[in-house]
């Protein structure tokens, strides 16, 4: 979620204006009461929502419906200006709140038309979906309206919070597609420029299938040494090194086991998502209790402010999970003058002022240039089959099987869902929206390739495995399915497979498992991805050992982790990067030009890299560089030189310690415009802990946004760790509640705690006389 961190960045001057006492004065009048009787003319029969320690929710209701009446009111007293700018992200309409600098972001939401699109789906939803939906939605305007302030965001920015909609829960949804398959879009314009630029063996070169590859079914694609494509010596006169964004939205870790390896006989799951950090966090932690054909239901785990479901969690017999699937979800189709095009006009709301975005239109999607060709673009999210809230249906099923029919036609983001159960099954299936097509591309197809009509259908045949021979199940966004089922469902973007491997080779080192066992794998910080290029730098600096002494102590004694104390570790990490960012600068720089960016297949680099290396490719080096040994010391001189300026204030590479550089900061938006609400807003910095490629994976503002182990069956022994509170409120004793424990790594029970706040919503006489 990295681009919704940046939206409440967009300047607003009354923050500036804003004074601390008339801030602090604002902030108390705006707390929402949380112990009172209300009356609501919205539910059937009383419910009760409460809060424990941890500012959980608990809601007991008599109900799915009534249940989501009760969630709504949490999510609108703890959460909705959050629930707002998910909403108004995916639909463009930012600008309505923070003006014209929002404008060119509004204007490239309102691209894909996700307002329009959320407003046709919901009017088509399932009856009963559709009730949940409304009901929500009327909990969350209750809420609202029951504020005598609102909530400090709008009170600083001048705005209005303006009502909940059964299609803003869309819209939410929508604001996932964005983050998870933003760059599946940009990957494959990238990779079109790049064949158009410099030719298939380019093309080949730079997305050649890696040693790390981690099916569930063992196939593997062979590597085989593709010849070093020729670099003009014009696009290394002309290039500049610049930083190629890493792709953040790379991560989400869980694997399973059955029960056939634990000792109580239930299977067991395990689930991290990685997402970009930002105060409030993503995740509401909330428990539902209600009943439904008779029987008892409770659910237990995360729910997405904005949308009524629990979307991590466990109810009792079956517990569920996803990590991003990575599958391929569009197409750019290049078009001609034969192509019949339309004009739609889109009217972005300024505070005091519109513009009119027209989009230019094809019978494929939504059209946009790159170097004088026109590419249309077909993608998942535009379709009548989405979203959904299909996804609520999971409180009820009672066995893996019942959860994998769901999957089949689920409304999200495709996402690799693991399943168990408390009978000990253990299930992995792609859940979500994909489309019928069978010929994905990883560049721009013709016209005449692009099955139009499959596009309109939703496939629901995709793979699944149940409780596999190995009794183990993995995913960490890599290939998860087979080669001959990757020639149809194609590439969208996937992780490079370093972690999904050494998940995969932990899993395979033990016989039987514990929570405590799955909860260390998830804090593995082992670098073994790394490992040769430790040894590659420490080769290399050994030529001249005298000047490199201390570099190369540290080096020795890195302890091949990403560990806090670990200077060396820095110094390969950062090498690395400085390595493939000069060598790739040529290609970067001519993408430059057409606002593409090599950033979305950076993953990919590392086969290519390695060639490069070990063959020594004279005219890949840049002009100044004579030898590829001169050129690899110059880039960790450079390399360290940026984190020594950056992090030491006298040149000290003691100072260069991996949890000094890569420090956790987990910050509010508004305190990133103005740094003296940061002790007000921000969580506190600590120490980093994990990086990429291992399945500990943390950045400055990025990592896992939750840790859930559960067997289901056994919820008094699961964890669900959270790295933030639950209240996007700075007063709320629940702002940073489950903090602590995130960072010193402690278990933080899934199930709720002493009850310390009880709200009831009792049926008004207008509906108990109805």
């Amino acid at each position: 979620m990295h681009k919704i961190i940046k939206i409440a960045l967009i300047g607003t001057s009354s923050i500036v204006v804003a004074t601390v006492g008339g801030l602090y004065l604002a902030l108390s009048l705006s707390l929402p009461a949380l112990d009172q009787s209300v009356a609501s003319d919205r539910v059937k029969h009383k419910v009760t929502l409460e809060r424990d320690s941890l500012g959980t929710a608990i809601v007991h209701a008599s109900d799915r419906q009534d249940a989501a009446y009760g969630l709504g009111y949490a999510h609108g007293q703890d959460r909705f200006f959050q629930m707002d700018l998910l909403r108004r992200n995916s639909a463009g309409e930012l600008a309505e709140i923070f003006g014209e600098k929002a404008v060119n972001l509004d204007k490239r939401r309102r691209f894909h038309q996700l307002r329009k699109r959320a407003e046709l789906i919901v009017a088509k939803l399932d009856a009963d979906h559709l009730a949940v939906l409304t009901t929500y939605a009327q909990g969350v305007n209750d809420a609202l309206a029951a504020q005598t302030f609102s909530s400090f965001e709008y009170i600083v920015t001048g705005a209005k919070p303006k009502p909940w909609q059964p299609a803003d829960s869309l819209l939410v949804i929508y604001s996932m597609y964005l983050d998870l398959q933003g760059n599946t879009i940009k990957r494959d314009l990238a990779l079109t420029q790049i064949q158009v630029l410099f030719g298939e063996a380019m093309l080949d070169f730079l997305i050649q299938p890696s040693q790390y590859q981690a099916p569930l079914d063992g196939s593997r694609f062979a590597l085989e040494a593709l010849p070093v494509p020729t670099l003009a010596k014009d696009l290394l006169a002309h290039a500049k090194t610049r930083d190629i964004a890493e792709p953040l939205d790379i991560g989400s870790n869980n694997w399973a086991v059955t029960g056939e390896l634990t000792e109580n006989g239930n299977a067991m799951l395990s689930d991290d998502m990685h997402l970009s950090f930002a105060v409030p966090i993503i995740w509401y932690r909330a428990q539902l209790n209600y009943q439904k054909g008779g029987a008892e239901r409770q659910v237990t785990g995360v729910s997405l402010p904005g949308t009524p479901a629990i979307v991590v969690g466990s109810n009792g017999k079956v517990a569920w999970g996803f990590t991003n699937a990575y599958i391929d979800t569009a197409d750019w189709v290049a078009i001609d003058e034969k192509t019949p095009i339309y004009f739609e006009n889109e009217t972005i709301t300024l505070p005091d002022s519109e513009v009119v975005y027209a989009i230019e239109m094809s019978p494929y999607g939504p059209v946009r240039e790159v170097g004088g060709q026109r590419y249309a673009l077909s993608w998942v999210a535009h379709t009548d089959y989405a979203v959904d809230m299909q996804l609520i249906d999971l409180d009820s099923v009672a066995s893996v099987e019942q959860g994998i029919e769901i999957a089949e036609t689920m409304g999200i983001p495709v996402q690799n869902m693991l399943l168990v159960d408390s009978s000990g099954s253990a299930a992995w299936k792609p859940a979500g929206a994909y489309p019928a097509r069978t010929n994905p591309s990883d560049v721009a197809m013709v016209t005449e390739d692009y099955q139009s009509v499959n596009w309109l259908q939703e496939q629901a045949a995709l793979p699944q495995v149940i409780d596999p021979k190995s009794n183990r199940l993995w995913t960490g966004n890599s290939r998860v399915v087979s080669v001959d089922a990757h020639k149809q469902l194609g590439d969208g973007g996937y992780a490079l497979g370093a972690r999904s491997t050494q998940i995969r080779d932990r899993l395979l080192e033990a016989e039987s498992f514990s929570v405590e066992d799955f909860y260390k794998l998830q804090l593995d910080n082992e670098a073994r991805f790394l490992v040769p290029w430790q040894q590659l730098l420490l080769k290399q600096l050994s030529t001249q050992p005298e000047r490199f002494a201390e570099d190369i102590e540290y080096l020795k004694s890195w302890q091949a982790c990403a560990c806090s104390d670990s200077v060396g570790y820095s110094l390969v990490r950062y090498f690395r990067t400085q390595v493939i960012d000069r060598t790739f600068a040529p290609l970067e720089t001519a993408l430059a030009q057409y606002d593409l960016s090599l950033s979305p297949i950076k993953r990919y680099l590392e086969p290519g890299m390695w060639q490069l290396i070990n063959s020594q490719a004279q005219d890949w080096l840049p002009q100044e560089q004579h030898d590829w040994s001169s050129y690899l010391t110059d880039m960790y001189l450079q390399s360290k030189e940026r984190l020594l300026t950056q992090y030491s204030e006298d040149n000290d590479m003691a100072d260069l310690a991996w949890g000094k550089v890569n420090q956790l900061k987990i910050q509010h938006p508004f305190s990133k415009q103005i740094p003296a609400l940061s002790a007000l807003l921000d969580m506190p910095v600590v120490a980093g802990f994990g990086d990429s490629f291992m399945p500990a994976v943390q950045g400055a503002s990025f990592g896992a946004s939750q840790r859930f182990i559960v067997q289901p069956g056994d919820e008094k022994n699961a964890i669900m760790t959270i790295p933030g509170g639950q209240s996007g409120h700075p007063l709320s004793d629940f702002y940073r509640s489950g903090f602590d424990d995130y960072v010193t790594q402690q278990s933080t029970p899934l199930l709720p705690g002493e009850i310390v706040h009880r709200l009831e919503i009792i049926p008004s006489a207008k509906r108990v006389n109805e």
